[in-house]
């Protein structure tokens, strides 16, 4: 895993219904938050400058990843409602993943509004607010820099696991999972390496979203290694 700071500095949001957490990177340190309530928004002191590279990633389960050979821009509606329920007031969007030579579909219409006002508030340098992006989107993004063979990465928070997993630069799943405790996360992680003839014991898991004392240590005891990215 590539743990090296980087030269610049950044800011990268994770949000979800119940709050957020965010993690700072600058040439001096890399810093971490806990979960946060939304009440905390206004008095957090990371979001008071402007940053070089500002990310926002929504916990939305409503996305579903196409290779772009089967993209077509003008039924990504009728694509992502066949793979998740959709609202009819829901709306839908897409970003392209070119690494895997996919596009990603989503939407962010999960009911909440603090995703749309932290991409008001927590500016880059250029001032010009950026795209909320879902977390599916950076956990793709996030496999490039993992050295192992087994890339396992993983985000969990209020009810859905956001899982990617790749074995070299073939990507073999990614997908979200609904469950309601860590326990059931867990489950679905395992089936997953299972379905995939992955050995827990020789891989690494990351995850995205910050871990409770309890979950990282359940997760140690059948895992090589975790990591909190």
């Amino acid at each position: 895993m590539d743990q090296t700071h980087t030269s610049f500095t950044g800011i990268s949001i994770q949000v979800s219904l119940s709050g957020y957490s965010f993690k700072v990177a600058s040439p001096q340190e890399i810093r971490q938050s806990d979960w946060m309530g939304a009440e905390r928004l206004f008095t957090t002191p990371e979001f008071q400058r402007r940053y070089d590279r500002v990310e926002i990633s929504l916990l939305t389960p409503k996305v579903a990843l196409v290779p772009d050979v089967f993209f077509n821009p003008d039924s990504v509606r009728k694509a992502l409602s066949e793979v998740v329920a959709l609202e009819e007031t829901d709306k839908v969007e897409w970003v392209e993943v070119p690494d895997f030579s996919s596009v990603l579909l989503f939407s962010n219409s999960i009911g909440e509004s603090l995703s749309r006002v932290l991409a008001q508030t927590v500016l880059p340098a250029s001032g010009n607010p950026v795209r909320v992006l879902p977390e599916l989107y950076y956990l793709l993004s996030l496999l490039e820099a993992i050295q192992d063979y087994n890339k396992i990465v993983a985000s969990w928070m209020d009810g859905w696991l956001h899982l990617v997993i790749a074995q070299g630069k073939t990507l073999r799943l990614a997908n979200v999972f609904q469950a309601p405790d860590f326990t059931t996360a867990e489950y679905f992680l395992f089936l997953a390496m299972k379905r995939l003839q992955l050995n827990p014991e020789v891989s690494t898991v990351c995850f995205h979203t910050p871990l409770s004392p309890d979950a990282e240590m359940s997760l140690y005891r059948y895992f090589k290694s975790v990591v909190q990215l």
